[in-house]
């Protein structure tokens, strides 16, 4: 408790911002990684790649996005360069033509066999900044962050579907609303122009009667 108060008394507000605090903790675990794994080793992202290979051949790169949670264009990126360093095997998949099969190459198991123990002490020294009681409690939180980040862009491709959905309709409603106003001006000029037909025809020297001539004397 006296370290919460001493930290918010250093850095205000963003003691207690989730955000803020999660950002300073990635960049610790990120360089407790780097100092653990050297410059050689696959990066914790490439890391999580072959992981999630070596869990399953043959993945595509959509799931390898739901595998890792790295975005589909930075991944994209990953594998192509994982690729041309000979750590991947990208092929046509057999389930869909339209999508490349990812897989280990004999020099990324190796990558990955090699790597393994380094990043293995990299979580226990990030763990060990944590009492032993509060370790689990550590990791479950960190689940359940990761779980929701995983059905985030479920949900978000779900409300874009739905205002996409919603913006069809008010096009709709506008275009049937634009059609009713100009159907009620082309019948308020219909009757506009019946109106002047009879008062024109009524204003015709030809329908006034003359008056009758008097008698000659």
């Amino acid at each position: 408790m006296v370290k919460g108060k001493k930290a918010e008394a250093t850095l205000g507000a963003l003691a207690r911002s989730p955000s803020h605090q999660l950002h300073r903790v990635l960049q610790l675990a990120l360089d407790i990684y780097a100092e653990e794994t050297g410059p050689d080793a696959p990066t914790q992202r490439q890391f999580a790649v072959l992981e999630a290979c070596a869990l399953k051949d043959g993945l595509t790169q959509t799931d390898l996005v739901k595998a890792t949670g790295i975005d589909r264009s930075t991944l994209a990126d990953l594998v192509a360069r994982m690729t041309t360093k000979g750590l991947l095997v990208r092929e046509r998949s057999v389930i869909d033509a339209r999508a490349n099969a990812v897989s280990l190459s004999p020099e990324g198991r190796a990558a990955l066999e090699a790597a393994r123990p380094r990043v293995e002490a990299a979580d226990r020294r990030i763990l060990a900044l944590l009492p032993k009681g509060r370790r689990e409690a550590f990791l479950e939180v960190l689940g359940e962050l990761a779980a929701a980040a995983e059905s985030a862009p479920a949900e978000a491709e779900a409300a874009a579907k739905a205002a996409r959905k919603a913006e069809k309709e008010a096009r709709k409603a506008e275009k049937a609303a634009r059609k009713a106003a100009e159907a009620l001006e082309r019948k308020a000029a219909k009757a506009k122009g019946k109106g002047a037909r009879r008062k024109g025809d009524k204003a015709r020297p030809d329908k006034i009667k003359a008056a009758p001539e008097p008698d000659a004397a």
